[in-house]
């Protein structure tokens, strides 16, 4: 299955998936722009550079592969396997950038939108009953099976 077949399969989980990846390079560079403040505004942006990198994990099965990583932290990834628990990480790392607004408001709240959206996505997923499918693009079962 291509990239173009996997959107028009209207898997709401393949566009979770996608916003996700969106979300590690967003998140990975505005907690990197946002560490220079000198207020409590940095500990919200080491926490956006911290959920870039779970974000990776999750996204990215195949990093669990080829990455040497404890098994506590493969067993934590591996809770979100399906679309209601990858809504509820993303829900949650959303939240916790919309907090930063009530600090100050920077560009982090661009990271809240798009974790948001991706938490949006997985639900919809998850509430039409539409099963997780992992893009192959990213590591899908397919390749991820390919290595073993």
């Amino acid at each position: 299955m291509t990239l173009a077949e996997e959107f028009k399969s209207r898997n709401f989980s393949i566009y979770g998936q996608w916003t996700g990846v969106l979300c590690i390079f967003l998140c990975f560079a505005l907690g990197v722009a946002n560490i220079f403040h000198f207020n409590l505004i940095i500990l919200f942006s080491v926490i956006c550079l911290v959920c870039s990198f779970i974000i990776i994990f999750i996204e990215i099965p195949l990093l669990l592969r080829i990455c040497p990583t404890s098994s506590t932290f493969d067993n934590f990834i591996r809770r979100f396997a399906t679309n209601y628990m990858r809504a509820a990480i993303y829900g949650v790392m959303s939240v916790i950038q919309w907090i930063s607004i009530s600090v100050q408001a920077t560009s982090l709240i661009a990271a809240a939108v798009v974790l948001l959206l991706a938490a949006l996505f997985y639900l919809a997923a998850g509430v039409k009953g539409q099963a997780f499918q992992g893009s192959k693009t990213l590591g899908g079962q397919g390749v991820a099976q390919m290595i073993i």
